[in-house]
C-alpha cells in the first residue's frame, strides 16, 4: 500500500470533464500539490486553468486534506467536513459520497505507478458527468 509520503511533492495534473447533460466538455491543465502536515496528513491543493465548452478559460483551485491510517485514506474538505475514503494500491473499485440528492462515485487506478488517476461519475437531479483526472511526478 503507497503512504503518505509517495504522494508528497508536485504532479502535473491534467482532467478532462465530459457532462453528459449539456454535451459539453471541459479540460483542467494544472498542478497538485500534496504538502505534509504532522505525521499522517497531506494538505492537498490544486490550481489550473480549466476551460468549459468553447468558453473563455478560468482559474480552478481546489483544496482538500488527505490522512493516512493503517486501513486506508480518510479525505476531507478543507473545512473539515469528511468526504471519502480510498486505500491507496492497485485499481480500487469505487468509494461513494452522497451530497444531497446527488451522488460522486470514485474509482482510483494506482497500478501505473507513480501515474495514476481519478475517475468521478456523478449523477443527480441536474448533474450527469464524468471527470477523469490523470496525475504524474513533477521533477
Amino acid at each position: 500500500m503507497l503512504g503518505r509520503d509517495d504522494f508528497a511533492g508536485r504532479w502535473r495534473l491534467e482532467r478532462r470533464i465530459d457532462d453528459r447533460l449539456s454535451g459539453q466538455e471541459g479540460r483542467l491543465s494544472g498542478e497538485a500539490m500534496l504538502t505534509p502536515e504532522g505525521d499522517d496528513a497531506l494538505a492537498y491543493a490544486e490550481m489550473g486553468q480549466l476551460r468549459l465548452g468553447g468558453g473563455p478559460p478560468m482559474e480552478a483551485v481546489r483544496r482538500y486534506r488527505w490522512v493516512f491510517g493503517p486501513t486506508g485514506v480518510s479525505v476531507s474538505f478543507d473545512d473539515g467536513r469528511p468526504f471519502h475514503r480510498f486505500v491507496p494500491e492497485g485499481h480500487i473499485a469505487g468509494t461513494d459520497h452522497p451530497c444531497g440528492a446527488d451522488l460522486y462515485r470514485v474509482r482510483y487506478d494506482f497500478t501505473r505507478w507513480p501515474r495514476w488517476q481519478a475517475v468521478w461519475e456523478v449523477r443527480g437531479p441536474r448533474k450527469d458527468y464524468v471527470s477523469v483526472s490523470h496525475y504524474s511526478p513533477i521533477g
